[in-house]
């Protein structure tokens, strides 16, 4: 049994003054000022739509993530209707013999604190999970058969794809307060990395949103 914490990696090739020339060259055909357009003019221009909440525009730009993350939070994540998912699949990777070698691979709660009694519980709780797996792979359950035990802490990777104004709509709803405290880890450290990339996009909810995370 591993236990990690949780990951994200940017997956489309960026290159942020392009990404912003190009919204700004989608924009301005709206006001017919694309005469304005200059070497420096993009990053002002796309400050201005998201200040006055002209957000289609930056539906043209798409951004790809692998997000590494719990079950749990990958179930949430796909209820998104405006973006595109590819994930690791429990039915055909058998954790008895998967690539990370044989057992589980668990996302660490961010809640628990490591050594506390709710930590124990849960770490025993996987191991058991863990066992009754690897029993039923070794007795001939195949990996479909066998994920019934599976807990919602087993790792994932899923592959998300959206536009830019989805991202937004997303990370607003997922680093809420009331979102769950997992999801908002990993949105959090997303929206970090998204707002290093496209401050002009996404630097106002870095701000409403930092990424200190309360424990339990």
């Amino acid at each position: 049994m591993k236990i990690i914490s949780p990951e994200v990696e940017i997956l489309t090739p960026l290159e942020p003054a392009e990404v912003l020339a190009r919204l700004e060259r989608a924009g301005r055909v709206c006001y017919r000022s694309e005469g304005r357009i200059s070497r420096d003019s993009a990053g002002a221009f796309i400050r201005g739509l998201m200040k006055s909440g002209h957000l289609s525009v930056i539906e043209h730009e798409a951004i790809s993530a692998r997000l590494v993350c719990d079950r749990g939070v990958s179930h949430e994540l796909v209820r998104h209707r405006l973006a595109s998912f590819s994930q690791e699949s429990t039915r055909y990777v058998n954790y008895g013999r998967g690539p990370e070698g044989r057992g589980l691979v668990l996302i660490k709660p961010v809640f628990f604190t490591e050594g506390s009694e709710k930590y124990e519980l849960w770490r025993r709780a996987m191991a058991a999970a863990e066992e009754a797996y690897l029993a039923l792979t070794a007795a001939g359950a195949s990996a479909q058969e066998a994920r019934t035990v599976l807990p919602n802490s087993l790792k994932t990777e899923i592959v998300m794809t959206a536009n830019l104004r989805e991202w937004r709509h997303i990370l607003t709803l997922r680093c809420a307060p009331a979102s769950h405290p997992q999801m908002r880890e990993i949105m959090k450290m997303l929206l970090r990395v998204l707002a290093g990339l496209l401050p002009e996009i996404f630097g106002d909810l870095a701000e409403k949103y930092p990424p200190a995370e309360n424990r339990d």
